[in-house]
């Protein structure tokens, strides 16, 4: 047959063989069956979805005589074959009355259409007026015709037809029955198309239907049109190659190629394939929205794979191509490609603009970063975790490190050698250790003179401390320059010059007496470090108590730290190490995380393999964070108690009214 035809031929003709619009099709044929009827109708919707279609079935439906003549002839299965049905399909029928309101708008062609409302039907059993695009008729037309629709004839229907119904107004709205006619998918656009061709026995390629699906924009009648013209094309069948020629669309599978370039971070072949796509001239501000509404597609099919779009007709690729991309890279490749896209107008041209976004994608993909709790699919595992022998570290971390690194070369090489400090006993470094750096200035030459940490200290910063041997937790710093100070201070020098030599030693800590010089024959006195828990090799099982024994040593950092911190030790067979996770910290797991926790534990000796349970915690057992923010409190409480106490901070509190903010109170280590 002759393709000019062919959607003239499946326009439906009843109902039932309406596409897509089972909503309407319910309500209007129990309307029917029931004999509940209203005077006027208004069908809308996009263009070429049915609303003219569906209104001469339903004036049909009205005017069929195969039941016999009167209301009780009235159907929702119009026969077909009857006078009033053929001339309707015909388009003659004398009491169906059509008119275009985008052509007369006027309120006279209104005025002229009303004025044989009042007459009765010559030919069928209602006189039925169907007005296309409404929503184009003038104001006063619609006042002209809101007189008849508030007290219509009983043997008179409207239907209304409208793309736009904000533009109709409330008065005509009201006194209306509207039923929204569905936008089609591509899914049901597809299998409608497959099922005329296979009936008009005409060869297709699915993936040809699906470019027509998409093109179609949720219109069917869109969607036969560039059926006709694409068998018209194909000289008598539906090809992929033909139908994108034919549309000049940009062909899917190159957006599919970019992204597979992109999950294996492969530069080279993403170049490649952008070169490709140049020898086609294609609109690179499209290929870049493409590859953006892909990413999208990928992030939903990696929360929630039931709601892929399949409008391509390529859910399975998608759904195995979102298991290839971390969902961190989707977000930010999504951002990206949006913030390029906005980015074209300044690029000297658009093939290099796009190049430089899909570069940028792949210059800064997260590294390190944990991924949502309830992904549906598995991510691909980071580079570093294949097996090389070293990882790349995160650069936030890197950075630190070389920060430490040289921070800690600098004080070796600037300080020289110094006899070591007497180390004291526990009561009395407390004692000594009477002033903390606050927000309230002091003025005290003996806390000044302590202005160093001992390097046995300093060495064991990252480790547990003894409580029995704790150093003094506060260092003093103070900043007063003015007359008072050195008042002070030159009335303390002259009282105890021992003490004022012994102050200019850096590394010497604070004494309660003054100190004696010792013999020159006499050897020096030598600090012993203070005992911090050294982890040894083990192949025993490790419980909660050792793992916050090992846990500073471990040289954690970041969102690893932060992680490790907030577990306990829920069971170890010396092989499989299973960490009870906070479930506040779920959202944290992430398997680069977990390899560096095992490298750092195989690196003390105990090679584990790690698992996260996530379950409550025990109430009586403590986390290293836990721990880590007991002792600050405990701490900084002490620290506050030794100022209340210090009769300097009492002599500035009687003379000058001062109070003292606690909350500035900050540990040495964390001022240095």
């Amino acid at each position: 047959m002759s393709y000019q035809v062919l959607a003239r031929k499946w326009r439906p003709r009843t109902f039932h063989e309406l596409v897509g619009q089972t909503h309407v099709q319910r309500a209007l044929v129990n309307a029917l069956d029931q004999g509940r009827l209203h005077h006027a109708y208004l069908f809308t919707g996009t263009r070429g979805v049915g609303k003219t279609t569906l209104a001469r079935i339903l004036a049909k439906c009205l005017n069929c005589t195969a039941n016999g003549r009167g209301d009780e002839g009235i159907t929702s299965t119009p026969c077909g074959w009857c006078d009033s049905c053929q001339a309707i399909d015909d388009g003659r029928f004398v009491d169906l009355i059509e008119v275009d309101a985008a052509s007369r708008t006027k309120v006279e062609d209104t005025r002229e259409l009303l004025d044989n409302v009042q007459y009765a039907p010559t030919q069928g059993r209602y006189k039925v007026y169907l007005i296309d695009e409404v929503h184009m008729l003038s104001t006063s037309s619609f006042n002209a015709l809101l007189k008849t629709l508030e007290e219509p004839p009983p043997h008179v229907k409207f239907l209304l037809a409208t793309t736009d119904p904000q533009k109709l107004p409330p008065t005509v709205l009201s006194r209306c029955l509207q039923f929204t006619l569905k936008h089609m998918p591509p899914e049901r656009v597809v299998e409608h198309l497959t099922y005329v061709l296979g009936e008009e026995g005409v060869a297709f390629d699915e993936s040809a239907l699906w470019l027509l699906g998409k093109a179609a924009e949720g219109s069917m009648r869109d969607a036969m049109s560039l059926t006709d013209q694409a068998i018209a094309f194909g000289q008598g069948a539906v090809r992929h190659a033909d139908v994108a020629a034919m549309l000049g669309t940009l062909d899917h599978r190159h957006i599919l190629a970019l992204a597979e370039a992109l999950a294996d971070v492969d530069v080279q072949r993403l170049l490649a394939e952008v070169a490709q796509l140049a020898e086609q001239g294609p609109d690179f501000a499209a290929v870049l929205d493409e590859l953006s509404s892909m990413l999208h597609r990928l992030a939903v099919a990696q929360m929630v794979p039931d709601a892929v779009d399949n409008s391509h007709g390529d859910r399975d690729v998608i759904l195995q191509l979102a298991s290839r991309f971390t969902a961190e890279d989707i977000q930010l490749y999504y951002q990206i490609g949006i913030q390029g896209r906005g980015d074209m107008v300044h690029a000297p041209d658009l093939r290099s603009a796009l190049e430089m976004t899909l570069l940028r994608m792949l210059a800064f993909r997260p590294q390190g970063v944990p991924k949502p709790p309830r992904t549906q699919l598995p991510l691909r595992r980071e580079p570093s975790e294949t097996g090389a022998p070293s990882e790349t570290v995160a650069p936030s971390e890197a950075v630190a490190n070389e920060a430490n690194a040289s921070v800690q070369v600098a004080d070796t090489a600037s300080s020289p050698p110094e006899p070591l400090p007497e180390v004291k006993s526990a009561p009395e470094a407390e004692a000594e250790s009477s002033s903390v750096s606050s927000g309230l200035e002091i003025s005290n030459s003996q806390v000044a003179s302590q202005s160093s940490v001992p390097v046995a200290q300093e060495a064991s910063s990252y480790q547990e401390e003894s409580p029995a041997q704790e150093p003094p937790p506060w260092a003093v710093e103070s900043e007063m320059t003015t007359p008072e100070r050195e008042a002070a201070e030159a009335d303390v020098a002259q009282q105890t010059p021992e003490l004022a030599t012994a102050s200019e030693a850096p590394a010497s800590p604070e004494p309660t007496a003054p100190l004696t010089p010792e013999p020159a024959d006499t050897p020096a006195p030598v600090s012993v470090p203070v005992e911090t828990p050294a982890v040894t090799a083990t192949t025993g099982k490790l419980d909660n108590a050792q793992w916050l024994q090992c846990f500073d040593s471990l040289g954690l950092g970041g969102l690893t730290r932060n992680l490790a911190g907030n577990c306990l030790v829920e069971s170890d067979d010396g092989a499989l190490l299973t960490l009870r996770l906070d479930p506040s910290q779920e959202a944290m797991q992430a398997e680069v995380h977990q390899t560096r926790i095992e490298r750092a534990l195989k690196e003390q000796g105990m090679p584990r393999r790690i698992a996260f349970y996530v379950a409550e915690l025990a109430s009586h057992l403590e986390t290293p964070r836990q721990r880590e923010d007991r002792l600050n409190q405990e701490r900084h409480a002490n620290a506050v108690d030794l100022l209340n106490h210090d009769p300097h901070v009492q002599k500035l509190q009687q003379a000058f009214g001062a109070t003292l903010i606690e909350s500035s109170v900050k540990p040495a280590d964390e001022m240095r």
